[in-house]
């Protein structure tokens, strides 16, 4: 692979976090730094995490791993989806779905980086036969996660205060959305 291929790769892989952050900075209404570099950074690690479990269990494990990723991925984003869109027909003074918590943060990661488990089972397959070979594009792929995730969060903000909108429900229904897409390419392409 070029870096070009691992660059546009990297990008895609992020516009799961990057949506997730737009939703997040969105609900948030003001810049948090620290909330803001929590995320990215768990987002960009996961991303890159998970190739390498992929490329690892490649050779053992890719029977079990590929029959039900697509799942749990989507599981968990129709959990937290199904979650923001009860928290949009609460009262504001309700509202318990907390993008700063790190128990959200690490299901929304896990979440939007079970496709880079299937990436990394890709790369044992395409040449990739160590791990200094493979440090380059995980490293690009964490830090493209990274920066989408913390451009996402500027750009929710932004948008969340200029037209006052309250995106639980929105959120919601992306969030259950990215994992309906992860499920049907799994089932059908």
């Amino acid at each position: 692979m070029s870096t070009l291929e691992i660059w546009l790769l990297a990008v895609s892989l992020a516009i799961d976090c990057f949506t997730v952050s737009v939703t997040s900075g969105i609900i948030l209404r003001r810049i948090q730094w620290r909330t803001f570099l929590k995320m990215a950074f768990f987002f960009g690690f996961f991303q890159a995490l998970m190739p390498l479990i992929g490329w690892f269990g490649a050779s053992r494990f890719n029977h079990l791993i590929e029959s039900y990723d697509h799942w749990i991925a989507f599981a968990l984003l129709a959990f937290l989806g199904i979650r923001m869109i009860r928290e949009h027909f609460k009262d504001s003074e309700e509202c318990s779905f907390d993008p700063t918590s790190l128990k959200v943060i690490l299901t929304m990661a896990v979440a939007t980086s079970i496709d880079a488990l299937a990436v990394g089972i890709s790369f044992a397959f395409t040449g990739f036969n160590s791990i200094g070979q493979l440090f380059s594009p995980l490293i690009i792929i964490g830090i493209a996660s990274f920066v989408l995730s913390i451009v996402g969060n500027l750009i929710g903000i932004f948008f969340g205060k200029r037209f006052n909108l309250r995106m639980e429900l929105f959120g919601g229904l992306v969030l259950i959305g990215i994992g309906v897409k992860i499920l049907v390419e799994h089932l059908f392409l």
